[in-house]
């Protein structure tokens, strides 16, 4: 194994966390969005600002992160990624903001038209960032990243870019649910918990019928790429399936235990099986690799550093942070969850 590869496996790891745990966040805007009128969803939504209040804004490490290392040990991959995606990214980009920004205002507002309004860019933009995030995925994917890259909008509009991109907002859904069932149960909010349930459930039906259906349409748009999932990468494709079924079967049952964990092994054995399938090729279709995108050895070897030290400072101080989350210990008195019986606005 080559330093190269390593780097390979630390941005595939950088993937992983901003999809198991910002993919959360962006679902409960999803979440937020389907809930409902003022007094119908007021109780979900206090759960869901609660729950995402603390921790919404530390997620974003990771997306850092990952194009830090990206552009600095793959700057030849970076550059064709970032030129034909330039649109889904700058929309995925304006998501982040609208809904940092909508977020931010609506619990700062006191009129309830525009914190209704607000509240819809949050919601909205909350569906915009994985979207079109899971279009550049599929632009990668199915090798219509050419080197170096140019703009083109039929790159990331194909049926298996935009499936993608749907498959990521049922995924952000799905892992949102089943941590805020989690939340609910702490709580012991009774409603709340099975109302989340519910919701889980149907995102992981959704999100399950959504890959099946992005592998077959795959299929016809890298065979090579297809050919690796259900060869090499299966057992991943695989353990996705398995966790998914699990989670579902738990819920069901209520038991509740270990069922965040399992979903997001679950999205973590998607991403990885992408990885597995792809090795050790940057952009399909060309003949960029791990081994011969821009950058020396010496760089590569540096940004395993740099990683190690990131596992020394960051990995602890998140940890810390969702233990403080997880003990209510973060959360101001004014963002209790309300009861059923409170009024709206």
């Amino acid at each position: 194994m080559t330093a190269a590869d390593v780097v390979g496996g630390i941005l595939l790891a950088g993937i992983t966390l901003y999809a198991v745990l910002g993919g959360a966040d962006f679902g409960g805007g999803l979440w937020d969005l389907l809930a409902g009128g003022t007094r119908r969803g007021q109780a979900p939504r206090a759960l869901i600002d609660t729950s995402i209040t603390p921790v919404w804004e530390a997620n974003h490490v990771w997306l850092i992160f990952i194009l830090v290392v990206f552009w600095t040990g793959f700057p030849q991959a970076f550059s064709s990624v970032m030129t034909t995606a330039a649109l889904p990214l700058w929309l995925a980009l304006g998501g982040i903001v609208l809904r940092g920004a909508g977020f931010a205002f609506r619990k700062e507002l006191s009129r309830l038209h525009t914190q209704r309004a607000t509240g819809a860019v949050f919601a909205i933009s909350s569906l915009m960032t994985p979207f079109f995030m899971g279009t550049v995925i599929g632009t990668i994917a199915t090798g219509a990243v050419p080197v170096p890259g140019k703009v083109d909008l039929d790159a990331w509009t194909s049926p298996t870019s935009l499936l993608i991109g749907a498959l990521f907002v049922a995924a952000c859904g799905y892992l949102a649910a089943v941590y805020l069932v989690g939340e609910a149960d702490r709580r012991d909010d009774r409603p709340m918990l099975d109302y989340f349930v519910d919701r889980a459930r149907i995102a992981a039906i959704v999100a399950g019928v959504l890959s099946l259906v992005t592998l077959a349409v795959l299929r016809g748009s890298n065979q090579a790429l297809f050919d690796r999932l259900i060869g090499r990468a299966l057992p991943l494709v695989i353990v996705a399936g398995v966790c998914g079924l699990a989670v579902v079967v738990l819920l069901t049952a209520r038991r509740l235990r270990g069922t965040r964990a399992i979903a997001a092994l679950g999205v973590a054995a998607v991403v990885w099986g992408w990885g597995v399938a792809q090795y050790p090729v940057l952009l399909p279709g060309t003949a960029v690799t791990l081994t011969d995108a821009g950058a020396p050895q010496a760089t590569f070897v540096s940004l395993i550093v740099v990683f190690i030290a990131a596992l020394v400072l960051v990995v602890p101080s998140f940890g810390l942070l969702f233990a403080l989350q997880s003990r209510h210990l973060l959360e101001a008195e004014e963002t209790a969850t309300p009861s059923a019986a409170d009024p709206p606005g």
